[in-house]
């Protein structure tokens, strides 16, 4: 309802201003084409890989299993041969998740990394986001661990040979409880080093502490036990912490809750217990301002020592022609740091790639606009809108309000339909079948001029189903030790060349590739957008709420593209284009082909007389089609 309210409000504010702002809202949109045109040429695809999981072709998955049990990934199992395949899928940009060393139970102590406490790591193989060590990366990744970041730098090197871009995480929020950095660059300190641990805050400090209190591990509910009771001498429930300090999530009880996120500790940005901050804010009206500004402003301000540690991490990386990042959480942090963290990226890097998990719709423009990100995910408007409509009891009519609200900053919204937080769309819990994804990625990669993301096995349709220890099937565990079986049939004892994969797996995977693919070279996906869903349910017959029909074009490519969402329904109707669409198009009296881009199977004629435009549709069951007009 909230998002019918804005339209409606928007519609009735210009209704009154008419014609006053045609000049203004004309320049303004030249403005955004032309900013847009500078920006990016094509649309951008990002792969998400579990990094760990990838190249492992065990078969064992016992839960709560060891490295030596379940096996793990590596590095290496990148190869010139897996990255190309991953790159000719219509892949852009690989975003390796969980480099940075987090904690994990496997004992390494033989290359002076002290072991990780089981009571405050979850699983055995540790959350990607309890990071202990920002200089280095995680050792179960190496084939070598004394070697561990010379193999990461030449994965970057194979990366970037076959064509490819990457990014990786950073998680400016909170660290590991245990946090400590064996290979700090000169000149750095580390966190927690200086901090007073006699007072709660201090500007400077960067973390947040209970004087006189020591941290207590939370008391296990629901039959759990840290690596599955399995014995572990530090598996006692005790983790020495004195003064206690805060929590990630923000708690600040010394013994936090289970479902706290009990083994990391909230980082510290200048911002007092009592909400006061610290620090310089941006002077009104900034946000119109490019990263230059944003870097300058902050150049002669006295900024809290954790923005600073952040910005080195950051440019640390940078310097290892790492080409982006992932921000985990980032609405946790004050988006003043963020413009002085990402104006510090640009300038070094101004094509790095920025991506940052923000799920409240109202800190979107604050954190696009004032925080210099690049790319924010839209997961609470259109991923949840396009998975009820996929689970079977949702309408398609509450998409196109979703663009008409995000119009102004469309280009900054990433979508997916699966990533490592969210259920597998074949798992039971979502929508039990791979192939009810089609219709909602054609959408979620046509739509805008948004990149497009996919998780890894996606396109083979993984229905996550494996109970490896710490979380639930439905979600590829990013907690634990195993193996991703349809991505390992792909594999195929690293051949990487789907020796082993199912019919049904091959065709879902060459439905992505010629999507992605399509989505990459399209010049209209980069151009205009028009909604005609709307206006086909108020006037075509047997049209409905299953279907969604948009049109995407630009100077050279007209494309009308439609998704039939219904898993058991064909439909043929004659779509219509209205008369203002028929005109921006140019589409004079007379007949046009359209043909389907995707599979080459669905030829129509779009017929044009006096303001009027039809094209006859038959669409199958879960069917789309992105129709080129020829003229």
């Amino acid at each position: 309802m909230k998002h019918y309210k804005l339209v409606i409000f928007a519609i009735s504010i210009i209704s009154v201003i008419g014609c006053k702002n045609d000049t203004k809202q004309e320049k303004t949109e030249t403005n955004k084409v032309e900013s847009l045109k500078k920006h990016m040429k094509k649309k951008e695809v990002v792969y998400q890989v579990f990094t760990r999981l990838f190249g492992n072709t065990k078969t064992t998955n016992k839960p709560w299993g060891t490295i030596e049990e379940n096996g793990v990934g590596k590095f290496s199992d990148f190869t010139e041969k897996a990255l190309s395949e991953i790159k000719d899928l219509g892949v852009t940009y690989i975003w390796y998740t969980g480099v940075p060393h987090h904690d994990v139970i496997t004992d390494y102590t033989k290359y002076g990394i002290s072991n990780d406490d089981p009571d405050v790591v979850k699983g055995r193989a540790g959350s990607p986001y309890a990071v202990k060590d920002y200089y280095n990366v995680n050792p179960d990744l190496a084939d070598n661990v004394e070697n561990r970041l010379e193999e990461f730098q030449a994965l970057i090197e194979r990366t970037h040979k076959v064509g490819l871009k990457l990014i990786i995480d950073i998680v400016p929020n909170h660290v590991a409880r245990n946090y400590k950095s064996m290979t700090l660059p000169e000149g750095i300190s580390d966190f927690g080093a200086n901090d007073d641990t006699s007072i709660t805050y201090a500007v400077n400090n960067n973390f947040y502490y209970n004087p006189g209190e020591s941290f207590q591990v939370p008391d296990w509910r629901n039959g759990y036990l840290p690596l599955g009771g399995e014995y572990h001498p530090l598996a006692d429930g005790k983790f020495d912490e004195s003064p206690a300090k805060w929590t990630g999530n923000g708690s600040r009880a010394s013994k936090p809750d289970v479902n706290d996120w009990y083994e990391t500790i909230k980082v510290n940005y200048g911002i007092s217990p009592d909400g006061k901050k610290d620090f310089d804010e941006l002077p009104m009206g900034f946000e119109n301002e490019d990263y230059k500004a944003h870097f300058n402003f902050w150049k002669d301000k006295t900024v809290p020592d954790s923005w600073v540690k952040f910005k080195d991490i950051a440019l640390y990386w940078l310097s290892k022609d790492v080409d982006g990042f992932r921000f985990d959480m980032a609405e946790m942090v004050p988006v003043e740091f963020w413009s002085f963290m990402n104006s510090h990226i640009k300038m070094k890097n101004p094509e790095a790639f920025i991506l940052a998990e923000v799920y409240q719709p109202h800190l979107y423009r604050d954190y696009i606009k004032k925080g210099k990100m690049d790319y924010l995910y839209d997961k609470v408007q259109l991923y949840d809108t396009l998975k009820h409509v996929m689970q079977g009891h949702g309408k398609t009519d509450n998409i196109p309000p979703i663009f008409d609200e995000l119009s102004d900053i469309e280009h900054h919204m990433l979508h997916f339909l699966e990533n490592h937080d969210e259920q597998r769309i074949a798992s039971p819990d979502f929508a039990g079948d791979a192939s009810k994804g089609k219709p909602a990625m054609v959408v979620s990669a046509t739509s805008t001029t948004a990149p497009t993301m996919i998780y890894f096995a996606q396109e083979f349709g993984e229905p996550g189903a494996e109970d490896l220890g710490f979380g639930d099937p439905t979600r590829t565990t990013i907690f634990d030790y195993g193996s991703v079986p349809s991505l390992r049939r792909w594999v195929n004892n690293k051949e990487f060349d789907s020796g082993q994969s199912t019919d049904s797996e091959l065709e879902l995977r060459d439905f992505y590739k010629r999507l992605l693919n399509f989505t990459i070279n399209s010049s209209a996906l980069m151009g205009n957008y028009q909604d005609i869903h709307l206006y086909n349910q108020q006037n075509t017959e047997w049209y409905n709420d299953k279907v969604l029909s948009f049109l995407r074009w630009s100077e050279d490519e007209q494309l009308i593209v439609i998704s039939n969402f219904n898993s058991d329904n064909t439909y043929g109707f004659e779509l219509q284009l209205p008369e203002d669409l028929i005109k921006k198009l140019g589409l004079d009296n007379g007949e046009y082909k359209v043909e389907d881009q995707l599979y080459n199977q669905y030829n129509s004629t779009l017929r044009v007389l006096n303001g009027k435009a039809e094209v006859r549709i038959d669409i199958g069951p879960l069917q789309s089609f992105i129709l080129k007009i020829n003229h």
